[in-house]
């Protein structure tokens, strides 16, 4: 028979980590890089989203509730980029003076 863990970590905070990330990430990519190639780049920034996102949920160690962390991550780091790539693409659409 296992004892439970005292303390256990929150790992809900891991989840919150990974889309900090990604909205730093999708932030950062959209500034640096020009119209053409900025959504290439983001695909390539969601993949390391989602490595990112296993890696943080297999550091915690919980089992209980894994797949729920990493579901949560990965499609809240989703929506989050969607929603920045969509503004820079509405941005794009105006002209400049």
């Amino acid at each position: 028979m296992s004892e439970p863990a005292l303390a256990p970590r929150n790992a809900f905070h891991g989840v919150v980590a990974v889309w900090i990330v990604s909205v730093v990430v999708a932030i950062t990519l959209g500034i640096v890089l020009p119209e053409q190639v900025r959504m290439g780049w983001l695909l390539i920034a969601f993949g390391g989203i989602v490595l990112l996102t296993f890696a943080v949920q297999l550091w915690y160690g919980l089992a209980q509730g894994f797949i729920v962390r990493v579901a949560g991550s990965v499609v809240g780091a989703l929506l989050l980029m969607g929603l920045i790539s969509v503004a820079f693409g509405l941005a794009a659409l105006v002209p400049t003076v």
